[in-house]
């Protein structure tokens, strides 16, 4: 297997610590903030040493090349975007945090209704004005490091993209239209006289339509389940990221780094890339 290793600022001396454990036969130099160790040996010593300094691993199949893949499908809030979109509604609401708690306890996996749990949420964001959807989209919400050159990299090799959130079609549109994003889907909010009801309008959009869509792009695609990658932060990913040829748990939660292919928990999204080769 060849192990990839990243991180904002890598410090070469883990570098050499890690290859004389893995004892590789070879060490490609990826850039300032990545290396590849050619067939590395496996050695169960590496997570925990990586865990210590903050640098992001991941054992990689050789062979598997980023010109390969078809589809890349990601998580809006906390993942493409450094916020939780509705965590920011709750505070303009006055509520960030009866909403943020809701939020945390259903990204770990701690509610099991997902949908109630959202239900939930935007029924504490009633009567806000419809004008503070602009106002987070304008003043707070940010693209996460690296984000742009990720998605820069799909198009130079034709990989479609799809952007699945728990989240809300006002925000996902507009990125849509934004950064070239192929695909969409996401919850829409229920507005009456310019404010919003606190209620949602059609089917959520949870753990299980955001598997459907993924696997239903791919199917239109005639993509194999090896030409597609999933990346996620919350428990409400999982399942849309088994689907995956490979699931990437980004600054996750426990219960997603546990079950996702490999995680990158201080590299930005652009580390997607490097490990492929």
């Amino acid at each position: 297997m060849n192990l990839v290793l990243q991180a904002p600022a890598l410090d070469m001396n883990v570098v050499e610590r890690i290859t004389s454990l893995t004892r590789p036969s070879s060490v490609q130099q990826l850039g300032r903030t990545a290396v590849r160790l050619l067939d590395a040996g496996l050695e169960s010593s590496v997570s925990q040493l990586c865990e210590e300094n903050k640098v992001d691993y991941a054992w990689m199949a050789p062979g598997r090349r980023f010109a390969d893949l078809k589809l890349l499908a990601m998580d809006m809030d906390s993942t493409l975007i450094t916020i939780e979109c509705i965590d920011e509604l709750g505070d303009l609401a006055g509520k960030k945090a009866e909403v943020a708690a809701i939020t945390a306890q259903a990204m770990r996996g701690e509610i099991a209704d997902y949908a109630e749990s959202l239900r939930r949420r935007v029924a504490l964001l009633q009567g806000l004005p419809e004008s503070a959807l602009s106002t987070i989209y304008e003043k707070r919400l940010r693209l996460t490091p690296g984000a742009e050159q990720l998605i820069d990299s799909c198009k130079a090799h034709g990989i479609k993209l799809l952007l699945v959130s728990g989240g809300f079609t006002f925000f996902t549109e507009r990125l849509k239209a934004r950064l070239g994003i192929d695909h969409v889907i996401s919850n829409r909010l229920e507005v009456a006289e310019g404010r919003l009801t606190g209620a949602l309008l059609g089917d959520i959009v949870g753990a299980e339509a955001k598997a459907a869509k993924f696997k239903a792009v791919m199917t239109e695609m005639k993509a194999a389940k090896a030409q597609t990658v999933a990346i996620g932060d919350g428990a409400n990913d999982l399942k849309m990221m088994a689907e995956a040829g490979l699931s990437i748990a980004f600054r996750a939660k426990p219960v997603v780094r546990a079950q996702a292919h490999c995680a990158l928990s201080w590299s930005g999204l652009d580390a997607v890339v490097n490990l492929f080769e």
